[in-house]
């Protein structure tokens, strides 16, 4: 496991993209969550959860992260390398679960930045949007024991959308295949389910679907109204990703490379 764990350390830190589109997500998520906290003022009357707004540029940086996970694994397959990876390590779990290891390892690393940089940026730019303590509102704080939930549960959030992306690009190998595949379980899966119509059914739709329900560990107010309680959300995305990578795992030891 040792050697398996060097070499695909060895491949994600010498490709290019790798640091770039960890870059990326860190930047993209800190910059939407501090455009949307300094989009939204404060109206009196209304509730504004102000530690789900500034941890809104995950929506985006799962995007990156999970384009990150897919080449991880894909691009091994479209160059034919992988050949040389599992001539190397025979042993074909071992391989998906050493690139999984580092993946999640560097996800979490690049993820833990980017919540800190947009709890600290919520912090700066929200009073000065009206949501003081005059108002009810606390300022975001990682000491706030709700936040640091929703900032903790983030960071998982995002290692569990790597490891989901790894195990459907294992499954699927076409990188375009399993990029439509991912964005379109996260992002299409909310539309359906809002179109069908009918809020018993919706609300369902919602505890199953990948993203809305594991981002409900963002929420910190109105926890009682959720589809879905906020641990429970994350159990529910860490479910999706045992299934992927169950699934990618026995797909890539049956299948000829």
């Amino acid at each position: 496991m040792t050697h398996a764990l060097r070499a695909e350390w060895t491949k994600l830190r010498t490709v290019s993209a790798t640091a770039w589109l960890l870059v990326g997500a860190i930047v993209l998520t800190v910059a939407l969550g501090a455009a949307v906290a300094h989009a939204v003022t404060y109206s009196a009357g209304a509730t504004q959860d102000i530690t789900k707004l500034s941890l809104t540029g995950v929506y985006i940086g799962q995007a990156i992260v999970a384009i990150l996970a897919v080449q991880a694994i894909s691009a091994e397959y479209s160059c034919g390398m992988i050949r040389v990876t599992l001539t190397a390590i025979p042993r074909r779990p071992v391989v998906l679960a050493a690139k999984a290891a580092v993946l999640g390892v560097l996800v979490l690393a690049a993820g833990a930045i980017a919540i800190l940089g947009s709890v600290l940026a919520g912090g700066v730019i929200l009073p000065a949007s009206g949501f003081t303590a005059a108002h009810g509102y606390v300022r975001l704080s990682l000491g706030h024991g709700a936040t640091l939930r929703a900032a903790g549960g983030s960071v998982l959030y995002l290692g569990l959308i790597a490891l989901f992306s790894l195990g459907i690009a294992a499954a699927v190998r076409e990188a375009a295949v399993a990029i439509g595949t991912v964005l379109g379980l996260l992002y299409v899966f909310p539309i359906v389910a809002a179109l069908i119509g009918g809020a018993h059914l919706q609300r369902h739709l919602d505890q199953i679907a990948p993203m809305t329900a594991g981002l409900a560990i963002q929420d910190t107010v109105n926890l009682g109204h959720l589809p879905i309680a906020p641990w429970a959300g994350l159990g529910v995305l860490a479910g999706w990703t045992a299934a992927a990578l169950l699934a990618g795992g026995l797909l890539l030891k049956v299948r000829d490379a």
